[in-house]
């Protein structure tokens, strides 16, 4: 790489120094555990925002599109539009999306919460005797 710069340092007499990079160790950062509720809230706040945010963009280039289509009077701008609103209601449709798979976890949290299920309970009163005999009783009526 300095070969390319030899005439350089020639014409204006310097010597090149050469400086050694040690490669750094970079520390890691420290995990941070929190409440996943609030990581669920704060991943469904950035989504939307983002969403939001690519939506007014989106709108803004269609718009421009569509000033050059009505100018130009063109089929591939009119295509080119059809085709940025067509992308931009795809858009608005992942962020009525996201609200329902927000409303849906709520759901499945309450929903774990208050279930439980008790399955095979068998109440009886009296000895293991009597149930010995109620089975060998069942089992001579087959």
């Amino acid at each position: 790489m300095a070969k390319h710069f030899d005439n350089l340092d020639e014409t204006f007499e310097i010597t090149p120094e050469v400086e050694v990079l040690k490669p750094t160790k970079k520390q890691k950062d420290a995990l941070i555990i929190s409440d996943k509720s609030e990581d669920k809230e704060k991943d469904y706040q950035t989504a939307r925002a983002q969403l939001h945010n690519l939506v007014d963009k989106m709108q803004e280039a269609l718009d421009g599109a569509l000033e050059v289509a009505q100018e130009s009077d063109h089929a591939r701008a009119y295509e080119v539009v059809f085709q940025g609103a067509k992308h931009t209601a795809d858009v608005v449709e992942k962020l009525a999306d996201l609200q329902k798979k927000m409303k849906d976890l709520d759901k499945v949290e309450e929903v774990n919460v208050q279930q439980t299920n008790t399955q095979n309970n068998i109440y009886m009163q009296g000895t293991t005797e009597d149930i010995m005999k109620m089975l060998k009783d069942s089992q001579k009526d087959k």
